[in-house]
C-alpha cells in the first residue's frame, strides 16, 4: 500500500502548470507544484501579450471554466485591443499587451496563497510507476514524492537547447536551467518523443529608438476585459502605445548574405519550427516576392525600458543580428538588450495521449502545454486547465471532462491534436473551427460557465450572477419580440439618422435590431425596459449578436447536432482495425494508431475517408 504525499503532482510552473495546479487545488485536492524556479513561474519568454486571433477566445473560455489567466492579465496590462472589428463577431477577440514583470508576479502570489496548493523548487528526473499507473516522481536530490496523478507541464524546458548561429548550448528559455533526464525516463516508459523548435526576437532599449520613423498603434478598448468578473478597466488615455515599422531592402540583403550562418539554414536545427510564427530568415526565403515584412515595437513592462521586436525572431549570430536590427527604420542606433535565439525541446508524439490528456500507456499520467506539441501561452493554459480537471476527476474515479468542437476552441485544439496530430508546434487559428459563430468571444460564459460550476471551479456567488444575467437576456429578447414600432414612434428619428426611411407600419423590435447599424445600446432607449434589466456592455453586445445572427447561429447549431450523433457512437478500445475487412491500408494504420473514442473522432482522422467510416459502421452493426 503506497502512502501518497499528494493527490496530484504538477511538474512545471509555466502557464499550463499554473492552470493545472489551480484547477486541482480549487477542486479540493492536495496539490504539489514542482518548478525549477518559482521566480520564473508564469514567465513570458517570448511575446509579452495575451490573447489575439482565436487565442483571445481561449482566454475567455478559461475564465468561464474557472481558470486564472484572464483574471491575472486584467489586473495590469499595457494596452487592450479588440481585433477584427471590421469582420463578423465569429472572429472578433481581445488581445492585451501584458506586463512581462507584473503578470508573473501576480500569478506567483496567487500560487503561493492558494489553499490546498504547495509550491516547491526542484527538478524532476524520473517518473515512478508500477505495471500500469504512475505513482510519483524522483527529484534531482534523490527525493521520492508520491502522488495519485501526475501532470507534466514542462513547456520548452525538457532537454532544451538555445541556438544562435552555429552555437548550441544546453539552456532553457531566457537562459534558465533546462530540465535534463526526465525525457529519458519517459522514453524508458515506452513513450515516443519528438523534437520541436520555437524562437524569440531581440529586445531593444526604448531610449535608443527614433520613434519619429514609426507608425504609432493605440489600444481601442477601455470597457472590456478577459474575465467576466472584471468590472474596472484601464482608460485608453492611460494605455501605452505600440509602434509599427517594416523591414527594408537592406534588411533582406543582410539576411540573404548570411543564411549559412543561421542555425536554421546552417544545419544546426533538428527540431521542427512553427509554420505560423516563422523566423525572419524563414520569411525572407519562403516569401521572396515580398518587398517588406511588418514588425511591431511592443513595450514589455511598466517597470523596464525593454521593447520587444515582434516579427524579427531569428537564430542568426549576434554580430549579424546587430546589422539586421540597425537596418530597420528608427533602429539605426538601437541598443540590443537581449539577442534573439531559437530553442529546441522535447515534446510527446500526439498519438501518446487521449482526449482527457492522459497518456494511453500509463494511467494517471497527464500532459499539458507545449509538451503536447502546441505553441503559445493561451493554448498551454487551456490544456493545463483541462489536464488539471481530468487529473482531479481521475483520482476520484469520475468520467473525464471532454469539450466538443462545437463547445469551445479548447475542444477544437485537443481534438485536432488527437485526430490529426502535429509535427510542428500547433497554434490555434479561427480557421481551425468549423462553428465560429457558436464559439464567439462574447458568449464564452453562456457556453461554459455551467460546466465550470459543475466542476467546482465557479463560485456559487458568480454562478447566481450568471443565472440572473441569462434571465435578463431572455426577458429582453421577449420584450423585443413583443414590442412593435409604427409610423408615430419616436424611434423614427433614430432610424432616419442611420439612413433608413420612417416606418409606415408596425415592425417588431427584433426586426429593427437586425438592421445594419442598429445597436441594442441605442434601441433600448425606445423599449419598455426598467433598471432591473440593465446589462453591462459585453452582455449587450452578446444579446445583440444572438439576435442579429440568429438564423446563421441556428444553422451552425443544426450542423453541429448532426455531427453530435457520430460523437455519441462509442468505439471500443479493443477493435482490431488492422484486420478489419474493407478498410483501406492507410485507414487501418491511422485508426490503429489513434484508437478513436467515438465514430465522430474517427471521421476526423487525417487519412480516414467517408468510405472507411461506412465500412466501420457496417462492422459495428455486425
Amino acid at each position: 500500500m503506497i502512502n501518497y504525499d499528494y493527490d496530484v503532482i504538477v511538474v512545471g510552473g509555466g502557464h499550463a502548470g499554473c492552470e493545472a495546479s489551480f484547477a486541482c487545488a480549487h477542486r479540493g485536492d492536495n496539490t504539489l507544484l514542482i518548478t525549477l524556479n518559482i521566480k520564473m513561474a508564469a514567465n513570458m519568454p517570448c511575446n509579452p501579450s495575451i490573447g489575439g486571433s482565436a487565442k483571445g477566445i481561449v482566454v475567455r473560455e478559461i475564465d468561464a471554466l474557472g481558470g486564472m489567466m484572464g483574471k491575472i492579465c486584467d489586473q495590469e496590462y499595457l494596452q487592450m485591443k479588440m481585433l477584427n472589428t471590421k469582420k463578423g463577431p465569429g472572429v472578433q477577440c481581445l488581445r492585451a499587451q501584458a506586463d512581462k514583470k507584473r503578470y508573473p508576479h501576480h500569478m506567483q502570489e496567487a500560487l503561493l496563497n492558494t489553499k490546498n496548493l504547495t509550491v516547491i523548487e526542484g527538478e524532476v528526473k524520473k517518473v515512478l510507476h508500477d505495471e500500469e499507473k504512475v505513482i510519483g516522481v524522483v527529484l534531482d536530490n534523490g527525493k521520492e514524492i508520491y502522488g495519485k496523478a501526475i501532470v507534466l507541464a514542462t513547456g520548452t524546458y525538457m532537454d532544451s537547447e538555445i541556438l544562435r548561429g552555429h552555437n548550441k548550448i544546453s539552456a532553457g528559455p531566457d537562459g534558465e536551467k533546462p530540465s535534463v533526464g526526465l525525457s529519458d525516463s519517459l522514453k524508458e516508459m515506452g513513450l515516443k518523443l519528438q523534437r520541436l523548435k520555437t524562437g524569440t526576437p531581440q529586445r531593444i532599449a526604448k531610449e535608443s529608438i527614433d520613434f519619429s520613423k514609426t507608425e504609432i498603434q493605440y489600444g481601442n478598448v477601455e470597457d472590456q476585459a478577459f474575465s467576466y468578473e472584471t468590472h474596472s478597466f484601464i482608460p485608453l488615455k492611460d494605455q501605452i502605445p505600440c509602434w509599427l515599422i517594416y523591414t527594408t531592402p537592406k534588411t533582406h540583403e543582410i539576411i540573404r548574405a548570411n543564411l549559412d550562418k543561421s542555425a536554421m539554414y546552417g544545419g544546426i536545427v533538428t527540431g521542427v519550427g512553427p509554420r505560423y510564427c516563422p523566423s525572419i530568415e524563414d520569411k525572407i526565403v519562403r516569401f521572396s516576392d515580398k518587398p517588406r515584412h511588418q514588425l511591431f515595437l511592443e513595450p514589455e513592462s511598466y517597470d523596464t525600458n525593454s521593447i520587444y521586436l515582434q516579427g524579427f525572431s531569428t537564430s542568426m549570430p549576434e554580430d549579424v543580428q546587430i546589422e539586421m536590427v540597425h537596418s530597420l527604420p528608427g533602429l539605426e542606433n538601437a541598443k540590443i538588450l537581449k539577442y534573439a535565439y531559437a530553442i529546441e525541446y522535447e515534446a510527446l508524439e500526439s498519438d501518446e495521449f487521449d482526449v482527457s490528456l492522459m497518456t494511453k500507456k500509463w494511467k494517471g499520467l497527464f500532459i499539458s502545454g507545449q509538451i503536447c506539441g502546441t505553441s503559445g501561452y493561451e493554448e498551454a493554459a487551456g490544456l493545463g486547465l483541462i489536464a488539471g480537471i481530468n487529473a482531479s476527476k481521475y483520482i476520484h474515479g469520475e468520467e473525464p471532462f471532454v469539450l466538443k468542437r462545437d463547445e469551445a476552441y479548447i475542444g477544437v485544439m485537443i481534438d485536432d491534436l488527437i485526430t490529426k496530430g502535429t509535427k510542428e508546434p500547433y497554434r490555434l487559428l479561427s480557421s481551425r473551427a468549423e462553428y465560429r459563430l457558436l464559439l464567439r468571444s462574447d458568449n464564452a460564459d453562456l457556453r461554459l460557465t455551467e460546466y465550470g460550476h459543475q466542476l467546482g471551479l465557479i463560485s456559487e456567488e458568480r454562478y447566481q450572477k450568471f443565472v440572473e444575467k441569462k434571465k435578463k437576456m431572455h426577458k429582453i429578447a421577449e420584450i423585443l419580440d413583443k414590442t412593435y414600432f409604427g409610423a408615430t414612434s419616436k424611434i423614427n428619428s433614430y432610424l432616419t439618422s442611420l439612413g433608413y426611411e420612417k416606418l409606415s407600419s408596425g415592425v417588431k423590435g427584433t426586426d429593427i435590431l437586425k438592421r445594419n447599424g442598429v445597436s441594442y445600446h441605442e434601441l433600448k432607449n425606445y423599449l419598455p425596459i426598467n433598471e432591473d434589466l440593465e446589462l453591462d456592455n459585453l452582455s449587450e453586445f452578446e444579446l445583440e449578436v444572438m439576435i442579429k445572427y440568429q438564423g446563421y447561429i441556428e444553422n451552425e447549431r443544426k450542423e453541429a447536432q448532426k455531427f453530435r450523433k457520430l460523437e455519441n457512437i462509442k468505439l471500443s478500445k479493443d477493435i482490431d482495425y488492422l484486420n478489419m475487412d474493407g478498410l483501406r491500408l492507410e485507414a487501418r494504420q491511422k485508426l490503429d494508431k489513434v484508437r478513436p473514442d467515438t465514430l465522430g473522432q474517427a471521421s476526423r482522422i487525417s487519412g480516414v475517408n467517408p468510405s472507411d467510416i461506412s465500412v466501420l459502421v457496417l462492422n459495428l452493426k455486425k
